[in-house]
């Protein structure tokens, strides 16, 4: 009686939540083909359709290419107050941001140091293009100097604003792990100015969304190589929701990572678009256009961490997932499916499972419960990884785009 209680306030409390940000736009389909590599084929398929996911398909079978790059020549520090660069406005996210203004002004906002380079993957928005990752560097102390220097990459949620996840990031410094906050495309101050929320990454054009996981992929391994320039030696990846599908896709194409911790997760990225409750505007116009859940899955192949299941399991790594039991947006069934590939592909994963849902997750208890088993689990796996002999992680294989 009880569990059955609990279930349908949690249900109705993760709905509230998921409506309560009146933005979200319909947009019609677009297919997009000109954020992506030409087909490579003698004849083209007949229709717009089948030439897309023959495409995704390409992309897939060629991802070494398509996740691969040149390292950026322009990475720079810079200093500036950390600001929230909001997804949405409600009055409390606006009167929060006009505070943050004020401090800044009247300095007594803390300034902070941001990562900054050209991503190798472009886009017409020249401020998407500048990558943006906030830095966290570990202090020395008598506990690091014995041990590699280790470092994370946290990637936030779709739709994250500029402050979220940074309180992970100073956990993690206590374990003496230096850790780069990492901006998405099209997030916080790569955000284009026309939009309010973070629309572009994840949208009904097929092809600027799968470029935007291209562009995120790329940055991630991008960061790395800065951080091996600075000395860091051992690393690993936080990424939450739409943040943990690039963290998969840039772990299974970049050996050097290996921590991964996958904060929701699910297998295909279709079945999340199609099925989850804060995506219900971009399946409105997917059904409009006449597509189903099934080719959805087809169309976004080459951006799902099932496409690239045995490349993830090829290198041995530490892993983390943690979903929730009332999630609707990542359905259980979904990371319950991840689960099992895990087992089939023998990936040494630790689950865990919190009582709640996507968006609570955010929430109190949920969210000391939830950085309980990040940031254990993190300290845990970067101790393990600094005590195996000949730890040092191999250079990773570049690919110039």
């Amino acid at each position: 009686m009880l569990s059955r209680l609990y279930a349908k306030w949690m249900i109705a409390w993760e709905t509230a939540l998921t409506e309560r940000d009146k933005n979200r736009i319909v947009r019609p389909l677009e297919w997009g083909f000109d954020w992506l590599p030409e087909l490579q084929a003698s004849s083209l398929p007949a229709t717009d359709l089948e030439r897309m996911i023959a495409l995704s398909r390409q992309i897939e079978h060629t991802s070494s290419d398509f996740f691969g790059y040149t390292t950026p020549t322009d990475f720079r520090l810079e200093t500036r107050h950390p600001l929230l660069f909001p997804t949405n406005v409600r009055p409390e996210t606006l009167a929060k941001e006009a505070e943050l203004h004020r401090r800044a002004l009247s300095g007594k906002l803390k300034t902070a140091q941001f990562l900054r380079f050209t991503s190798p993957v472009r886009s017409p928005h020249p401020e998407n293009d500048q990558v943006n990752a906030r830095w966290f560097p570990a202090r020395s102390n008598a506990q690091t100097a014995n041990k590699p220097r280790q470092a994370m990459i946290v990637m936030p949620q779709w739709n994250a604003d500029g402050l979220s996840h940074n309180a992970l990031c100073a956990i993690f410094n206590r374990f003496g792990i230096s850790c780069l906050r990492l901006s998405k495309p099209y997030h916080d101050i790569r955000r284009p100015a026309e939009l309010e929320r973070s629309d572009y990454a994840v949208s009904a054009n097929l092809g600027r969304t799968i470029a935007a996981c291209q562009q995120g992929v790329v940055d991630v391994r991008s960061c790395l190589d800065w951080l091996e320039q600075q000395g860091y030696e051992q690393f690993g990846i936080l990424g939450t929701s739409l943040g943990s599908c690039y963290a998969f896709i840039a772990a299974a194409h970049d050996p050097r990572l290996k921590i991964s911790a996958f904060n929701h997760a699910a297998t295909w990225f279709g079945d999340v678009l199609w099925t989850g409750q804060s995506t219900r505007h971009l399946r409105k116009a997917f059904e409009d256009a006449g597509l189903t859940q099934s080719l959805l899955r087809d169309l976004f192949r080459c951006i799902s961490p099932m496409a690239y299941m045995e490349r993830f399991a090829s290198s041995p790594r530490q892993v983390l997932v943690v979903h929730a039991t009332w999630d609707l947006t990542f359905l259980q069934e979904f990371s319950l499916d991840v689960l099992k590939h895990f087992r089939q592909h023998a990936i040494d994963y630790t689950s865990k499972v919190l009582p709640c849902g996507h968006y609570t997750t955010g929430e109190t208890p949920y969210k000391f419960i939830d950085g309980w088993y990040l940031g254990r689990f993190i300290y845990s796996a970067f101790k393990k990884l600094a005590a195996e002999p000949n730890a040092l992680t191999q250079p990773a294989q570049h690919v110039a785009l």
